[in-house]
């Protein structure tokens, strides 16, 4: 048998394409039920923690270092398993990304929000952590095993590069607008710290994240975009969360998470690996610039929100930013994810025309320039004021207040000299003090810590500057109707008594007022201003003319001296000065005022060198404090009143309105024995749950009690209106001193017996509790020695 050829040789058949793992419908419902409990949790719980901040703030306490740790702690415990069991259990290569994905987010935000626990006034030091902490993050997560991703490449890299840096452009805009920048490290670190977060997204979203999404041949670009764009955007909602100090990530949370879809049609645009990657950066990155540069988390407070401040446009940017990063969404997914290729030259002329208008915007119609906090510095060694004369009356007082303010310049001029000179080689602006001898200095962490070194600095604290509005905040206004009559805190304390029976008034005598300024042409304040070119100052603004913006320093100082019934003393005059600029001010804008009241100057003065002490008013209203916030330490202003009480200047000063809580009379100059610190009651003569109380170490606060709920007062424009506060009740004690001092001009400067008459002919005032065995040490604590008494002091300062 012939043996014949063998058969042809076939290639085996192609074994027909296993189907796709089709994934079970409950890992879905898992995946979303686990996204929808990560974005609720950790949403609320933000939102929480600020809220809780600014509760602690209103109410005086301490700031909580553990709440944020907590809040870390909280959210790694109840987020992260299940997002680890949706990493582990599901065969769904997509599902298990996901968790990847939403974990590895959990952890991140973790670690990033424990950062929460440094103190807010020490910004640089929160940013310089924030981008250390992304860094090492972003090391440790690209060390991790990943699956590889392939595919080949449709649009070159560099376009989708450049449209991510257009994206991020785009989110910064409304911050480069509505905002303003901090000092220089400041703005460093703060663009160092969006680089570091912009690269931890980037391995964060980096190929292996993208690939399971992409399915089919060719990939689905509506699949890729719309399911992988959601869980992005929990993801990048998870990252925002951990994104800056309280407060400054709340915007974030609304303008980060939309660009989850933006990245995801930039991955179907381009499908090399690593092609997105620096486009991821991009966006991410600048999107988080603009909270972290162009934002104070201090200022975004509720303490601000009740007028256009801060907090209103730091809203406007977030809904922008919202707006924003939902048209590159929409753009981005129907002109990139659909298969089109764009030219990197379109991508180039994007990104430039962007970047233009940020520069343009940001030196036109922007806050332009740096804005940071300045150092104040005070000095070892204070004025020696020991062995002035206690003389009384006017021209003993003058004469007081002339030899305080000698020694005090003398002893400035002398222990800053080698400071100052050393400041000019430095090219650092300062300002210097003689009533605190302190220095207000440019600087930030280095320039704090050489000026701590030097011999003669005692301690550096940090000033706080609010930074510019895009537009004025508006003036506040008053829609009350103007009273026919005394109102009925003039009639308890008895002041309208005391004009009609006494025939005083509080002529002859000067009330100083330092607060949000004082509207000169109220018809209930116009004839009492003193005049001259001494009665008046702005060191906010440069004004040359008494005006108010915020209504409180109007409202306080027509409870002093306003005519019409407003006022316990209309017939004293004032003089005004400017420490608050939109309810915020620190240690050198209310050290300005203070020097100011000490010895007047005129406009473009020298306060070394013009001041007029005999210039000075008698008495000081003061319905401020500086808390820590705002930079003062308890110490900050008692070289101030000192040297004020040295003077025979009466300091009188708001007790705070941090009650029901004991020893809530913290910040100064309420604490001060030599100030006299006004607490509040309502119509019943009950002391206000508000107002401060003590008990004080060393002292006994507060002094007294004066009406300080719904009281009707002047705001600028000429209207009136009601307002509750201590702020309120301490400008009628210094008009009750006007009218004492009216009365008999021997007590002008006499300062130990003017408190004394004070203290007895107070009237009982009933005391309010926090809690029935919380009763602050005793009712002393609380209503002082009682209810202030004009008609009774009045008559005894008379003899």
């Amino acid at each position: 048998m012939e043996v014949g050829p063998p058969f042809p040789a076939y290639p085996p058949a192609p074994r027909p394409p296993a189907p796709p793992r089709r994934s079970s419908p409950w890992a879905v419902v898992a995946a979303v039920l686990t996204g929808c409990w990560a974005v609720g949790f950790v949403v609320v719980g933000q939102l929480g923690g600020w809220l809780a901040d600014q509760v602690l703030l209103a109410s005086g306490l301490d700031r909580a270092v553990w709440l944020w740790p907590a809040v870390a702690l909280a959210t790694v415990l109840l987020v992260g398993p299940p997002a680890l069991l949706l990493a582990l259990l599901p065969r769904s290569v997509a599902v298990r990304a996901t968790g990847r994905a939403w974990l590895a987010a959990v952890l991140v935000l973790g670690a990033l929000t424990l950062l929460r626990a440094l103190p807010p006034v020490h910004h640089e030091a929160y940013l310089a952590a924030l981008a250390g902490t992304a860094a090492l993050a972003a090391l440790l997560l690209r060390a991790l095993p990943r699956r590889r991703a392939g595919g080949a490449s449709r649009v070159p890299a560099p376009a989708a590069t450049l449209f991510g840096a257009a994206g991020g452009l785009a989110l910064l805009l409304p911050w480069v607008w509505l905002g303003a920048l901090g000092g220089l490290l400041e703005t460093v670190l703060a663009g160092v710290a969006a680089a570091a977060l912009g690269a931890l997204a980037g391995v964060l979203l980096g190929d292996a994240f993208w690939s399971p999404f992409a399915v089919g041949e060719p990939p689905r670009p509506a699949r890729l975009v719309l399911v992988g764009g959601l869980v992005a955007g929990v993801a990048l909602l998870l990252l925002a969360a951990g994104v800056g100090q309280s407060g400054a990530q709340l915007p974030l949370l609304l303008t980060l998470p939309p660009a989850g879809f933006a990245l995801a049609a930039l991955h179907a645009a381009a499908r090399r690996p690593a092609g997105d990657r620096p486009a991821v950066r991009w966006l991410v990155g600048l999107g988080v610039l603009g909270p972290l540069a162009f934002a104070d988390p201090e200022e975004i407070t509720l303490v601000l929100a009740g007028t256009r401040d801060v907090p209103f446009w730091v809203a406007v940017a977030a809904g922008a930013g919202l707006a924003v990063a939902a048209v590159l969404a929409v753009a981005y997914g129907v002109l990139l994810a659909r298969g089109r290729r764009p030219s990197r030259r379109v991508a180039g002329v994007t990104a430039a025309a962007l970047l233009v208008a940020v520069g343009v915007v940001a030196v036109g119609v922007g806050q332009p320039g740096l804005h940071g906090e300045r150092l104040f510095v005070v000095l070892r060694e204070q004025a020696d004021l020991g062995g002035i004369p206690a003389t009384t009356g006017r021209a003993g007082r003058d004469a007081r207040a002339g030899e305080v303010y000698r020694r005090l310049v003398d002893t400035a001029d002398r222990t800053q000299a080698e400071l100052r000179r050393d400041l000019r080689r430095l090219r650092l602006d300062h300002t210097p003090y003689y009533l605190v001898n302190a220095v207000e200095v440019d600087g930030g962490p280095a320039v704090r810590a050489w000026l701590s070194r030097r011999p003669e600095v005692a301690r550096v604290l940090v000033s706080q500057r609010v930074r510019p509005l895009p537009a004025p905040a508006g003036q506040a206004r008053g829609t009350a109707p103007a009273p026919t009559g005394p109102e009925w805190n003039i009639r308890m304390l008895g002041a309208d008594r005391v004009w009609s029976q006494l025939g005083v008034d509080g002529s002859g005598i000067v009330v100083g007022s330092s607060d949000s300024g004082v509207d000169g042409g109220h018809p209930a304040l116009a004839g009492g201003f003193r005049g001259g070119d001494d009665s008046w100052y702005d060191p906010w603004d440069g004004t040359r003319r008494p005006t108010d913006q915020g209504g409180h320093g109007t409202h306080t100082m027509g409870s002093a001296v306003g005519r019409g019934g407003i006022g316990v003393a209309p017939g004293a005059g004032w003089v005004g000065c400017v420490n608050l600029d939109r309810n915020l001010g620190n240690p050198g804008y209310y050290l300005d005022c203070l020097q100011f009241m000490l010895a007047p100057f005129p406009p473009g003065g020298d306060p070394f060198t013009d001041g007029r002490p005999a210039r000075a008013p008698e008495i000081l209203t003061n319905s401020w404090g500086c808390p820590a916030i705002e930079g003062c330490d308890p110490g900050t202003f008692l070289p101030a009143t000192a040297a004020l009480d040295a003077a025979g200047i009466l300091v009188v000063a708001a007790a705070g309105n941090t009650g029901p809580y004991c020893g809530s009379i913290d910040d100064p100059p309420a604490p001060y024995a030599d100030v006299l610190t006004v607490g509040a009651v309502d119509k019943q003569r009950r002391v206000t749950d508000f107002s401060s109380r003590g008990p004080v170490p060393g002292a006994a606060k507060p002094d007294v009690v004066a009406p300080g709920d719904e009281v009707l007062s002047a705001m600028p424009g000429g209207g009136y209106a009601t307002l509750g506060g201590t702020s309120m009740a301490t400008p009628q004690v210094a008009g009750v001193v006007a009218l004492m001092w009216s009365a008999n001009p021997a007590l002008v400067g006499d300062l130990p017996r003017t408190r004394q008459i004070l203290r007895d002919t107070a009237a009982p005032a009933e005391p309010s509790y926090a809690s029935r065995t919380d009763t602050c040490g005793g009712d002393r604590n609380i209503t002082g020695t009682g209810l202030v008494d004009a008609y009774a002091a009045v008559r005894a300062a008379r003899g």
